[in-house]
């Protein structure tokens, strides 16, 4: 039997407001952390990407920090740290801090994209050369040891992480890194939201060559992916138009921001633009809660997940809560 009473997150990318600037952006970051909180959801996620006009995550254990400081229960994470643009010792001395100062609320999502072009990346000039994009499974023990005790720790020490266990997340929208979460026990999150191609064998992957971990006994799966719910299956399919427009401008390179939704999106795409996007908006739930709560049953019946994690993209703030709360009432039935 399909579990929909499942733990539910949100995932959120801090997109800029089409009239609004950064610091509204910011203050809508925070403002939707304290909504779910309210609601009840486990874990609140902020992304990470560079040279992106259109998004106020670029750094993001800043803003972390931000939402942690006007939150009272919620973890708080990254979704996630691109490790090829860091020191893990650098990311293990920032959370290790915020541990302290935060305990048992904090969470720390690793990927192995640079989040951004090869340009910006090399600008980001961790390193001048592809190693570190293949040294993510190196740089993953690495950083569970920077947290593990005492006696796990080498010359080189994240002091102040030490023994804070901060819990490590592998992220992934390719089936490599449902081999590496298998392989180190640990839980896996898939970034269904924009590329679902790889969905599938993912989480099938990670579940079949799960190993028990000093972390994990048995796979944890959480897929992250769109929800559009509203009041009515009318108004979801008008709200849906500001994420198609979204993914509209990933699809044409262009920086626009969020733009209020439209009554006609063929009016905007091409056949093929539309065609893209709906293939990389392809997981969404999208309508009323009965229609959500039908397309919940039916994702569940045939994966089973251990969590969910929420990506919104809502031009209306008040809207944008109000679709988490209709997801909230769905999970709890």
């Amino acid at each position: 039997m399909a579990n929909l009473h499942i733990p539910v997150s949100v995932l959120n990318l801090g997109p800029i407001r089409n009239g609004e600037g950064v610091k509204e952006s910011i203050d809508a970051m925070v403002e939707l952390a304290q909504a779910t909180e309210k609601m009840d959801y486990k874990r609140y996620w902020i992304a990470e990407h560079h040279n992106t006009s259109t998004l106020i995550s670029s750094a993001t254990s800043i803003l972390i920090k931000h939402v942690l400081e006007h939150t009272e229960k919620i973890n708080v994470g990254a979704g996630g740290v691109m490790l090829p643009n860091h020191s893990p010792l650098v990311v293990a001395e920032q959370f290790g801090t915020m541990a302290n100062i935060y305990p048992n609320r904090l969470d720390l999502g690793l990927g192995r994209a640079p989040g951004t072009d090869m340009l910006t990346a090399s600008a980001l000039r961790r390193s001048q050369d592809e190693d570190s994009v293949y040294s993510f499974p190196q740089d993953v023990q690495e950083m569970l040891k920077y947290f593990g005790p005492e006696e796990v720790q080498g010359h080189v020490k994240a002091n102040i992480a030490i023994g804070t266990n901060v819990p490590i997340y592998i992220l992934g929208s390719s089936p490599n890194s449902a081999y590496l979460a298998a392989e180190l026990g640990l839980p896996y999150v898939f970034a269904s939201h924009f590329a679902p191609k790889y969905m599938e064998e993912a989480i099938s992957i990670y579940r079949k060559e799960f190993k028990p971990s000093k972390y994990l006994d048995a796979p944890y799966m959480t897929v992250c992916l769109n929800v559009i719910a509203a009041d009515s299956d009318d108004e979801a399919k008008l709200e849906v138009t500001t994420m198609q427009q979204f993914f509209l401008n990933i699809v044409r390179g262009t920086e626009k921001l969020l733009l209020p939704p439209v009554e006609n999106m063929d009016q905007l795409w091409s056949p093929q633009e539309k065609a893209a996007v709906l293939s990389m908006s392809s997981v969404t739930f999208l309508g009323d809660k009965d229609t959500v709560r039908k397309q919940l049953a039916n994702f569940q019946e045939n994966y089973n997940v251990d969590e969910i994690m929420v990506v919104s993209y809502i031009y209306d703030r008040e809207k944008q809560k109000r679709s988490y709360e209709i997801f909230k009432e769905v999970v709890e039935g």
